[in-house]
């Protein structure tokens, strides 16, 4: 869905409920997308004063792959969205504008929904997702090697400043 910046200078403000199909352009996106449901979403877009105001509250369902097995997980998205625009015209004229608020400014004469739902979904693709069962499961390892988790590497990190305390620590990497 998309809006003319003249349409909205004369009607102020516009309510929208839309079902957005966008599974191809955020698979296109970020290849960490394997799949999505519709995306609900509800609110408004409005201008005032030379600003343009797109709030609205998004749903979903991405498919994404685990971070550790590349399984497919179900991650619900449940987001409120509020994003201000303006021209670069109106911009020229009051640059104290970037200085108070995160402005985006319009290359085009138009708001496009689509865009703002794709890029706000693929903001909050999280680093880390673990199916359900692998979060309780042991972390991989080899022959010579292991997984660890954050908390695993800092208490390594202690034991080893432990263990440089000893009286010959000193003469650590004296014949590197």
């Amino acid at each position: 869905m998309k809006w003319s910046l003249n349409e909205l200078t004369k009607k102020k403000q516009i309510e929208f409920i839309e079902k957005l199909k966008l599974q191809e352009v955020l698979a296109t996106r970020s290849t960490e997308v394997l799949d999505s449901t519709a995306v609900e979403t509800q609110g408004e877009v409005s201008y005032d004063d030379g600003l343009f105001y797109l709030n609205y509250h998004l749903k979903t369902v991405l498919t994404l792959p685990s971070s550790r097995s590349l399984k497919p997980v179900d991650y619900p998205l449940d987001v409120v969205v509020s994003e201000i625009f303006t021209t670069q015209d109106h911009l020229a004229q009051n640059p104290e504008l970037l200085e108070n608020d995160l402005i985006i400014v319009l290359e085009k004469e138009l708001i496009d929904l689509d865009e703002s739902v794709v890029d706000n979904i693929l903001l909050e693709i999280p680093l880390q997702i673990l199916a359900e069962n692998e979060e309780n499961e042991a972390l991989p390892a080899g022959k010579f090697w292991s997984v660890l988790t954050e908390e695993d590497y800092q208490r390594q990190q202690e034991e080893k400043k432990v263990e440089k305390k000893s009286p010959f620590s000193g003469l650590d990497g004296l014949f590197d």
